[in-house]
């Protein structure tokens, strides 16, 4: 009966912990997103996660909500340098997310500052 227990046990850990990995290292899709960054805060009570927000429209309707991870130091930096500016960022969409890795299935990789498209022509 403890080896049956055992082996079920077993193969549950497995299971999830190829599902992790699966969600970790097998990207949904890539690209990047330009727009006025206008949220980014550290949030949550008891796991404390990255989000933001970039508005990509002048009546801000289009919202692309992210999360950044823990691990990624630069790119919290210059988020949090370059609130209110216009920015393009490279992100991964993952299949699914957990709670310890933040609230959207988007990721941002990389964040650089440009010039609004808006004040080019000025």
């Amino acid at each position: 009966m403890k080896k049956i227990l055992f082996i079920i046990l077993g193969s549950l850990l497995a299971l999830y912990l190829i599902y992790f990995a699966f969600v970790y290292f097998v990207p949904y899709s890539e690209g990047t997103r330009a727009g006025e960054l206008i949220k980014f805060s550290n949030r949550g009570v008891i796991i404390k996660t990255w989000e933001g927000e970039i508005s990509q429209g002048i009546s801000g309707a289009q919202i692309f909500s992210f999360s950044v991870l823990d691990k990624n130091k630069e790119v919290i930096e210059k988020l949090k340098e370059y609130q209110g500016s216009y920015v393009k960022v490279t992100y991964i969409e993952r299949f699914a997310t957990f709670a310890f890795w933040g609230d959207t299935k988007y990721f941002i990789t990389e964040v650089k500052q440009e010039t609004s498209p808006h004040f080019r022509n000025r």
